[in-house]
């Protein structure tokens, strides 16, 4: 039994292994060709990366490898180029004698003396050890007729404009370059010289483990760095760059010291990552300078720098402190959608042209303190992100709210309102006061498009080929608000027939709304109205001396007629008529006032012309013709030797009556306590002065106590208009009823 048994296992074990044999192994090949299919198929449809690639793919350099391509170099672009590409290259301490022989034998190459110049292409290549760039260009003096007879009279031009920059730049503060310096100098300092790298070097993607210098080294032909990683510092101080500078999307892992250097053609830093300091202090830019997407993880310093063209710093991160101290902006700085972490400075900075930061976020302090703006400049803040109450912007009490402007006052009121909070706290009550001016400024322009704007939901054909619109234009905006009307302007940009150009041309006469009604409009244009009279006599009361202006010339103004209503009485039969003296007084003192005010009004007002015959259209129509009146039916009573005005005996002090008229008693025996003023003193014409300002101060303080501010502006006007109005009611009155009325 137990031989059967032991029989019965072996024959088992003998038929699994026999079904293994048939089945399993061709299961696990099948399996086996089965992965190596798909990952073809992935390799073939999802390539490695390029970087991958070229790391599997680089070759180590060796002296042979090198003198071969030495001797065979590439034409590229037209140039004769050595071919360096994908390869590893160990300039390391250890692998001394190979880096001794690589730059005397790349350097000997270089630097040959020929009608084209050998460029370096070191795309896609680990550099492990130190880069000395500098050591592979030519020495030389920079002096023209120094220069070493190695380079061509293009090159001896490029290398010569060197001391047409130092030139400019000396305009703003004397150079600190060591070759500016001496090209400054009346005698040649032979012993000053460069490094001059006379071919094209393209550094695409190459990878470097150690330092990188290339200080002091003038790039007569393009330098192409795009998408390199420098893994330790990079020296680039004092460095030239004749041509284009390509550093897009590079990575610097340490810090990248760019001092005192010179681009003379576009540069591109877009994309580029600073994970270290960032030094380009007195850097100089002759042509546009392109850092978008950039991210300045530390100290980014552009102290001192000059931009001659536009300088592009939209959607930087600014992570760390940014300075730009006393730098010099000839064009546009654009930082728009740029977000500053920590503080950011622009003191003593100079602006050209305007700064936009639209769409920008301020998380610290931002100082404009001491910055130059001239006439053409303002800082651009719409959509600005900014909370005061963790941040700040400082600047020069009542300057840096006249540079700041948005775009409109549609989704920047919670800046404009965070602005002038920011302000506030820091007790710069005038600019609070420009924020607010340049807040109504705006609703202004939004009040004048509602009403003179041209509606597009309801504009017809003929209104819209006016605007500037075509005819196929005008036929696709009839012909989609006939399905919806537009809720935005904006959306003219979505019919096929509407391009960028034509929205740019018209998008300011336009407007998105539903049609206004009668009441509507007239409410609207009477707000339209009292605003502008608002800000062109008073600035919206945020402009102390333009209201001074304004009221000391309606005191003069109205003084001068009191004057005249109570002093000049008749010509027949007895000629009543002030003295000689007492006239020259109030002449005098009336062109006085208005110099003064005239000078107040030219001095602080936005359009002096229009301020002032705004206030002339007000104060002499309706002044003027109650004279006219006045002296047309004449005065016939018995009181014609003393003066209308009468003051209060009873009162020793200065008393303001809040009211619209003087108060006439109306017992007699009530009237006593009222005497005429004294007419025979040579002061005499102060009273009317008093009078007018008198009348004003009662009529402003009863229109500030009833909350009136719409008024705010015209109550120097609307006061000597009253006094008028009251004087020939009561010259009327007193014509039926003799006695002297109260001042």
């Amino acid at each position: 039994m137990d031989e059967s048994f032991f029989k019965r296992r072996v024959s088992q074990r003998k038929a699994q292994s026999l079904a293994e044999k048939l089945l399993c192994v061709p299961l696990r090949l099948a399996s086996a060709y089965l992965c190596v299919l798909l990952i073809s198929l992935f390799l073939f449809f999802f390539p490695l990366p390029a970087q991958a690639q070229s790391q599997l793919e680089r070759i180590p350099l060796t002296l042979d490898l090198l003198q071969e391509r030495l001797h065979n170099p590439i034409l590229r672009e037209g140039n004769l180029t050595l071919d360096l590409r994908q390869m590893t290259i160990d300039l390391r301490p250890e692998n001394a004698s190979f880096r001794d022989e690589f730059y005397q034998v790349l350097r000997k190459e270089l630097q040959k003396a020929g009608a084209k110049s050998l460029g370096l292409d070191l795309s896609n290549s680990l550099i492990q050890g130190d880069f000395v760039g500098s050591d592979l260009g030519i020495r030389t003096t920079i002096y023209p007729q120094a220069i070493s007879p190695t380079f061509s009279p293009s090159e001896q031009e490029q290398i010569a404009q060197l001391r047409g920059v130092c030139l400019e730049s000396l305009a703003m503060a004397l150079p600190s370059s060591k070759d500016c310096r001496s090209l400054l100098r009346s005698q040649a300092n032979l012993s000053s010289d460069i490094s001059v790298f006379r071919g094209i070097l393209t550094l695409q993607k190459t990878r470097f483990n150690g330092a990188v210098q290339f200080a002091n080294t003038f790039f007569l032909q393009p330098v192409d760095a795009q998408g390199a990683i420098f893994n330790q510092s990079v020296n680039l101080m004092e460095t030239r760059f004749s041509r284009a500078a390509n550093f897009t999307g590079v990575v610097f892992r340490r810090e990248v010291q760019l001092v005192n250097s010179i681009f003379f053609d576009k540069t591109d830093f877009k994309q580029a990552q600073f994970q270290e300091g960032a030094y380009f202090q007195d850097s100089s830019f002759q042509e546009d300078a392109n850092f978008t997407q950039a991210i300045f993880k530390q100290l980014a310093k552009f102290s001192r720098s000059i931009w001659w063209k536009n300088a592009d710093f939209s959607q930087v991160s600014f992570a760390g402190q940014t300075q730009f101290t006393r730098s010099d902006f000839n064009q546009s700085l654009l930082l728009t959608e740029a977000t500053f972490e920590q503080a950011v400075t622009f003191r003593e900075a100079s602006f050209k042209l305007p700064v936009t930061l639209r769409s920008a976020s301020i998380l610290n302090l931002a100082d404009f303190s001491d910055t130059n703006f001239t006439k053409s400049a303002d800082l651009n803040v719409s959509g600005l992100g900014f909370n005061s109450n963790q941040a700040k912007i400082l600047g020069n009490p009542g300057e840096i709210g006249k540079v700041l402007s948005v775009s409109g006052l549609q989704g920047n009121q919670n800046v404009l309102r965070n602005l002038g909070q920011n302000f506030r706290s820091l007790q710069q009550i005038a600019d609070v006061n420009q924020l607010e001016y340049t807040k109504q400024q705006l609703r202004l322009i939004e009040l004048a498009r509602k009403l003179f704007g041209t509606n597009i939901n309801t504009a017809s054909a003929e209104k819209l080929i006016e605007l500037g619109f075509s005819i196929a234009q005008v036929e696709a905006i009839i012909e989609y608000r006939r399905a919806e009307l537009f809720r935005d302007r904006s959306e003219l940009l979505a019919l096929p027939n509407i391009d960028l150009d034509t929205y740019i041309q018209v998008g300011d006469r336009i407007i998105v709304s539903e049609p206004l009604l009668l009441g509507e409009w007239l409410l609207t244009a009477w707000s339209w109205f009292a605003l502008s009279l608002l800000l062109l006599l008073s600035g919206y009361g945020t402009q102390v001396w333009l209201v001074f202006g304004v009221g000391i010339i309606a005191i003069a103004f109205f003084g001068l007629i009191y004057w005249l209503i109570d002093r000049f009485r008749r010509l027949h039969p007895v000629p009543i008529l002030p003295n000689s003296d007492e006239t020259y007084w109030i002449l005098g003192s009336f062109c006085i006032f208005n110099i003064v005010g005239l000078l107040a009004i030219f001095r602080n007002a936005e359009q002096p012309w229009l301020t002032l015959g705004c206030l002339l259209l007000i104060i002499l129509p309706i002044p003027i013709t109650l004279i006219i009146r006045l002296y047309k039916i004449g005065r016939f009573h018995n009181q014609m030797d003393v003066s209308y005005f009468t003051e209060d005996g009873t009162l020793r002090q200065l008393r303001l009556l809040i009211g619209r008229l003087p108060v006439i008693p109306r017992n007699q025996a009530f009237r006593d306590r009222y005497m005429p003023i004294l007419w025979d003193r040579r002061w005499n014409w102060l009273n009317y002065f008093d009078f007018s300002l008198n009348n004003l101060l009662r009529l402003g303080l009863m229109i500030f106590d009833c909350g009136m501010n719409i008024f705010l502006a015209l109550f120097p006007v609307w006061h000597g208009i009253n006094g008028v109005w009251e004087f020939c009611i009561l010259l009327c009155y007193y014509g039926h009823f003799p006695g002297q009325f109260p001042v």
